[in-house]
């Protein structure tokens, strides 16, 4: 679980910086499509082939998506656009994977919360993406790149306090603080040694 938390934070750091990437490189490019009706079918198959990086922990299937999109030469709005389409059938063959997982024998009641939370995840869906383009078209993604860069960061900051704790309460036995200058060589062992051992273990291991 730690190592998967671990690859979580470094996706997010990794793809925060591509946005912001993506986002300076296409600044002064003419995008090639601006309406999904332009769209080939070249140009979507290259946009789905981004898509397999969200099998990557930490990866937005459609930040992905957007990435790529961008990167083909369509405009942003449009791998916006494109990218909720190309949603649409992940999400179906993963709500069909689950129903057969769990079996046909629904009860009145379950049937009851399954067509609720349907009909709400509908509305709100339609809510957020009315939003969001709302947003693209004044906006670019730079400020969704800063956001995974930071809380990639945090986490990243959380686990390798948490493994340099568990590392300094391991090696501090083989510290003496004996001595006039035991003091400066306890502190020189955690700095040269500790530090950076518990660092490199939380990104090389994971």
């Amino acid at each position: 679980q730690r190592q998967m938390c671990i690859e979580t934070a470094i996706a997010l750091i990794v793809y925060g910086v591509l946005f912001i990437v993506v986002e300076n490189y296409n600044k002064g490019r003419e995008p090639q499509c601006t309406s999904l009706e332009d769209l080939s079918f070249k140009t979507a198959f290259l946009i789905g082939c981004f898509q397999v990086l969200s099998v990557i922990p930490g990866t937005s299937r459609s930040g992905s998506t957007i990435i790529g999109g961008i990167l083909v030469g369509t405009s942003r709005t449009v791998a916006a656009e494109f990218t909720f389409f190309l949603g649409i059938p992940v999400m179906f063959g993963a709500s069909l994977l689950k129903i057969l997982k769990f079996g046909f024998s629904f009860t009145g009641t379950e049937v009851l919360i399954l067509v609720v939370g349907m009909v709400v995840a509908f509305v709100v869906s339609i809510l957020a993406i009315k939003f969001l383009m709302g947003y693209i078209k004044k906006h670019d993604f730079k400020a969704f790149g800063w956001y995974r860069i930071v809380l990639g960061a945090l986490v990243l900051v959380y686990f390798v306090g948490k493994t340099l704790r568990h590392k300094l309460q391991i090696r501090n036995f083989g510290v003496s603080l004996q001595g006039k200058f035991a003091g400066w060589r306890f502190l020189l062992f955690n700095v040269l040694v500790v530090i950076p051992d518990a660092i490199s273990q939380c990104i090389f291991t994971a």
